[in-house]
């Protein structure tokens, strides 16, 4: 039986060069791109340039779309479920999702610049990202604030800043400024500097009590801008009184008795305007110096009382006067008993509840009611001034 067995031509060595050659220049190619985008350590060199590894059309594109993909990967982070993380897990993710990015310990360290101890905290409806360390991605930039909280002293300032401060959309300096009061020769570019950073769509708020009741406040804050939003925070003037000689008494245990400091003369009953406790409870008269400058419009009065009875229906009141989503809410608070006032659930920065601090809700010292109601009656007529100005009652009267 016959057999045939069929053999393919043997490649001409014209194929095998042509083959070669095309394999050859892929390669070369390849390899060419490769050194463009840096990844090889040896390439052909070329003139170093100052405008980086990089350039013309795809430098900026390569640049677009790294900015694209940071922005949208914090917008995913910062709507998730809650998470609480340290800063070097947020790099670990960031190293993960980022696989064509260069997301290595130098671009972190000059970038994220977040301290030990940051916790980042993501909920559901806002991020609690540590004031003046706002992007964990180099974003943002120093503004000078567009809402201060001027007042007043003893009044609930600080409790109202740590509850704002919540809000995604609000980011404040922790510490007081004083800038148009004691710090204003150091000019704009030192009080900007102290401010956070924000993205587009923040706001950058600070809080100094002492400017509602300083003379040159109103017109430095105009020339500065002249739409600041304003907020201060009242509170019955008698009891603003006794807490912030609580304060000083803390301070300074060998100062005079509250009745002693409250009368020119206690014979006559003539109050002594001149001490600070009583002159900051004169809240229109500090109120005139203000409108001069600002219409009522730009300025929000917070009962302290309220704050204290309703924190989230306050804060309510602020974030539409800041022109914010209502995202504080009940669901923010609970009441401490032993304090005596309202504590966050999860403050900014921190999986845990807070409340404030030990110098706040002071045990108060026992006070001649004859002086009380001495101060009731001084302090009558100027609250219901006060009344009308604002269109808003506040009780202290009652």
């Amino acid at each position: 039986m016959a057999y045939s067995r069929v053999f393919s031509d043997p490649p001409s060595k014209s194929i095998f060069k042509t083959f070669a050659v095309m394999l050859l220049s892929i390669l070369a190619s390849l390899y060419f791109l490769h050194c463009l985008t840096e990844r090889c350590g040896t390439c052909i060199p070329t003139e170093k340039r100052n405008t980086g590894p990089v350039e013309g059309f795809y430098a900026s594109k390569l640049k677009d779309f790294e900015s694209l993909r940071r922005k949208r990967l914090l917008q995913k982070w910062t709507s998730t479920r809650p998470l609480v993380m340290r800063h070097h897990s947020l790099i670990r993710r960031l190293e993960e999702d980022l696989p064509g990015i260069e997301a290595d310990g130098h671009i972190f360290q000059a970038d994220v610049k977040l301290s030990n101890s940051l916790d980042v905290d993501l909920e559901t409806g806002g991020s609690y990202f540590d004031t003046g360390k706002l992007s964990a991605l180099g974003e943002g930039s120093k503004k000078l604030p567009q809402a201060i909280i001027i007042g007043v002293k003893k009044g609930g300032t600080r409790a109202l800043l740590e509850f704002l401060r919540v809000h995604p959309d609000i980011r404040a300096v922790g510490a007081e400024p004083h800038f148009f009061d004691r710090n204003y020769d150091n000019g704009m570019d030192w009080y900007r500097d102290l401010m956070p950073k924000t993205l587009e769509g923040q706001i950058t708020m600070e809080k100094t009590p002492s400017y509602f009741v300083t003379r040159e406040a109103p017109a430095r804050i105009y020339a500065m801008s002249r739409d600041t939003k304003l907020i201060v925070v009242v509170r019955d003037p008698v009891t603003r009184a006794i807490s912030d000689y609580t304060q000083t008494l803390s301070k300074k245990p060998d100062i005079p008795t509250f009745e002693s400091l409250t009368f020119k003369n206690r014979t006559t009953g003539l109050i002594d305007t001149t001490w600070s406790a009583i002159q900051i409870g004169i809240y229109a008269k500090h109120l005139d110096n203000w409108l001069q400058f600002f219409p009522m419009s730009q300025i929000l009065f917070v009962s302290g009382e309220r704050l204290i009875s309703d924190p989230a229906g306050e804060l309510g009141r602020v974030q539409d006067f800041l022109g914010l989503k209502r995202i504080i809410t009940d669901k923010h608070f609970y009441f401490n008993q032993t304090k005596g006032f309202p504590c966050l659930k999860k403050a900014e920065g921190s999986s845990k509840p807070h409340c404030l601090g030990k110098t706040k809700g002071r045990t108060h010292p026992n006070i001649d009611p004859e002086v009380v109601q001495r101060l009731r009656d001084f302090y009558r007529p100027f609250n219901m001034k006060f009344y009308q100005m604002t269109g808003r009652k506040f009780g202290w009267d009652d």
